[in-house]
């Protein structure tokens, strides 16, 4: 009876986040393998990208590195940016391509010759944020922007039902409520609408460093709702395959 009421009242704070407009994201990885090549993507991004966003308007643009790009032979960078929807996400190309500025500054970059090309791959994924989670956050993070340590988890399902349950567990279920009660310093939680993997969930959180970053999961992993909401029959086996990575963000990130 206790675990009804709570889905209950969670599911009344999901229909009022849900009147709030959840945004976009638009979720770039770029794959490299040469140190120049990671060099072309940096320069393109902090100088060209970046500054064209800003100049649409967007203001918090998130470009990461993940810190097994020293030991692996497909490293990636990727960049997460923020859009009111998927009519302004499509749109994106042809605003930059109009702006001067932008133009230029891409120009080695986008003029890379075929037999030395600035990135292997690049991959696009759309997302959608959750209803309790509506909008990107900043992280409250005092420490130097060096030693913080931002997790990407993906959380893929099953099966499309399985998959819906796992949102379930995050929004109705409560899930995003524990993770900020404990301070993890979520940047954003979404469904992927559109991508190479699917089902599929993602979000970040972020940490002053690799210390706190463990400490806050064996925290997590010993706190009695979890523990709680976890061992519920409702929500066994919604997760087939989670992939975690920790990251840093590039110094231009604006997170």
């Amino acid at each position: 009876m206790k675990a009804l009421l709570l889905l209950f009242f969670c599911g009344i704070s999901v229909a009022k986040a849900q009147n709030k407009e959840r945004e976009y994201y638009e979720l770039t990885v770029y794959h490299f393998t040469k140190p120049e090549q990671e060099k072309a993507i940096d320069q393109y991004l902090e100088k060209a990208l970046l500054p064209g966003l800003h100049r649409l308007g967007i203001a918090a643009v998130g470009v990461f590195k993940p810190l097994t790009n020293d030991t692996a032979a497909d490293k990636t960078i990727y960049s997460l940016v923020p859009v009111p929807n998927l009519a302004f996400a499509a749109a994106l190309p042809e605003k930059l391509d109009k702006d001067k500025s932008y133009t230029t500054d891409r120009s080695e970059f986008w003029e890379a010759p075929w037999d030395k090309p600035a990135f292997s791959r690049r991959e696009i994924s759309y997302l959608k944020a959750f209803a309790m989670a509506p909008k990107m956050q900043k992280p409250a993070l005092v420490s130097p922007k060096a030693d913080h340590i931002y997790e990407f988890r993906s959380y893929e399902s099953a099966s499309e039902k399985l998959y819906r349950n796992k949102v379930h567990m995050f929004n109705e279920g409560g899930e995003v409520p524990l993770f900020k009660r404990l301070g993890f310093n979520a940047i954003f939680y979404a469904e992927v609408i559109a991508g190479s993997r699917m089902p599929n969930l993602v979000y970040m959180t972020s940490f002053e460093n690799r210390e706190e970053r463990d400490l806050h999961w064996k925290t997590f992993s010993a706190d009695p709702e979890w523990k709680k909401l976890s061992s519920m029959p409702f929500y066994q086996k919604n997760v087939s395959k989670a992939d975690i990575i920790l990251m840093k963000a590039a110094p231009y990130s604006d997170y």
